[in-house]
Order: C-alpha cells, then structure tokens, then sequence
C-alpha cells in the first residue's frame, strides 16, 4: 500500500517504538511533537532522524477570532528550530500552480533585512540596528531553471553564509482531515516534492553544514488514498492523481500570510502582528 504523505504525524500511530517518542500538548492549536532518535525509518517510512511539530485545529482558510493567538504560538514553535545568527528563508515549489505556490509567496512577505546596514550606514535608528539579518529566496522549481534548488541554495549559502535555513513548501497528507489545516515544523530537512513522488534534492543539516528549519501545509493529497480511506478498498486502474480544495487559492493567501506572519515573529522579536501587518 502506497500512502503518500509527508507528515510525521500521519506516518507514527502512537507507540510506535522505542526510537520514536510522541508528545501532545494544547494550546490554541493541538500540538503534537514527535522526536525519531535515529535513521532507522529513513526507508520503509520516509522520515528521518530529527524532531516534528505539527499544528493542527484550525481551518487556515479562515480568519478565526484567536487569529493573532496563532501568530504567536506558531511564532514560538518556529522560534525554537532557529539559531542564532543570519537566517536565509527559502521559499520552495512553483508560483504558477496555486496548491505548489506556498513557499514562493510566504518568502515574498518575510522581511528581509541583511542589505540594511550596508544600504542606510549611520543612518540607521536603535530599532533598524535591533533587527536580526535575514535573506530570502524563491527561485522556483527544476522544470523552470535546469537547476536543482538544492544546488542553487548550495551556493547562496557559500557566499553569504547564514547560521541558518527555514525552508517552507507545499505538502502532501494521507487524511483528508488534515488538508488546510495543519502545519509541520521539522528540524530533518526537506526533499521538495516528495509527497507527490517527485522528490529532488533534499536541503538539510546534511547536506548544506547548517541548521534547516523545513515549514508546510498540507495542500494536496493522493486519490488512491481518499478512495482507501472512505471505499475502504484499493483501488484499481485508477489513474495517479493528486487532488486539493475547491478554495485552494484562498487557502494558500491565507497560510501562507499566516506563516509569514509567524516566521517574521520568531525571527525579529521587536515585532508586533501590527508592525509586520504595516510592512505588507
């Protein structure tokens, strides 16, 4: 049975082993960590050896009365993947198809503030001098460039040299769900693609020799699946399709506002919702 999804949650039932320690807590959103100590499922499961935090709870198509409550506890999750120092936050997959365009939007809203110092010299204030430095990047996908992303960020990271990468993308879910609602933060790395079995190269610690935040929602899921799920039989000479909600495009200016809003938080915690309202 192929399930393609890229959540940890969905690829853990609880008690799983002694390699994989799953705890909940609740906030504003249910949060579920989920730690896999070593590269034992690397294979049979597609995860690898690091820490996932999924948010789930709320429909982030619309704009809920503790909207700002999410801001802030999405902002302190994300907080407690990045280091200290210059981040660069890569936004991943493809601007023209809406359910792939998550990653390209949200880096266009975080600010980004590394040319400050060499741009504005003396002339910058207490606050300007207060802000962490951070790069963005969306340089779309393979099909569009002839360049692995991987590759691309491989080289941005020699020059400019970031403490670390949060790299946000589309994702794929097995549970119906869980689609718009849910967001997986994960210290593993990412391999863009993977849900939708059009892996590249992966971005991680491993690869690139720093921290790689990986940030997404679920915006597609394999009807293979859905049939499985609720025929409760598998499907046969059905076609490989992957299929997403009749609200997609407000579902992606939503979270994608949404993570924006948390990463710009987490990064720069002088910011208020407010400031970072005004800047966009």
């Amino acid at each position: 049975m192929n399930t393609r999804t890229d959540l940890a949650i969905e690829s853990f039932p609880d008690n799983f082993s002694e390699k994989v320690h799953m705890h909940t807590r609740k906030g504003i959103f249910n949060i579920t960590e989920i730690i896999i100590d070593d590269d034992s499922y690397t294979e049979s499961l597609g995860k690898t050896k690091g820490r996932y935090v999924t948010l789930e709870g709320h429909n982030l198509i619309n704009f809920s009365d503790g909207y700002e409550e999410m801001i802030h506890e999405l902002a302190e999750e994300i907080r407690k993947f990045i280091p200290d120092g210059d981040i660069l936050v890569v936004g991943l997959g493809n601007r023209d198809i809406t359910p792939d365009a998550l990653g390209a939007i949200v880096s266009s809203k975080v600010l980004a503030t590394r040319h400050l110092a060499n741009e504005l010299g003396n002339n910058m204030d207490d606050f300007m001098k207060s802000l962490r430095r951070v790069s963005t990047f969306a340089g779309g996908v393979l099909g569009q460039t002839g360049i692995e992303t991987a590759e691309i960020i491989h080289s941005i990271c020699r020059e400019i040299k970031p403490a670390g990468i949060i790299a946000i993308d589309a994702l794929a879910c097995s549970d119906v769900s869980r689609l718009g609602t849910t967001i997986q933060i994960s210290d593993s790395g990412i391999s863009p693609g993977s849900g939708v079995a059009n892996a590249r190269k992966e971005l991680s610690e491993k690869l690139l020799g720093i921290p790689v935040t990986a940030i997404g929602v679920p915006t597609v899921i394999d009807i293979h699946t859905i049939i499985r799920n609720f025929a409760n039989s598998e499907p046969e000479n059905f076609p490989e399709m992957m299929v997403t909600s009749r609200e997609i495009d407000r579902l992606i200016e939503r979270s994608a506002q949404l993570i924006a809003y948390g990463i710009n938080l987490a990064l720069q915690p002088s910011l208020t919702p407010e400031d970072v309202r005004g800047l966009f």
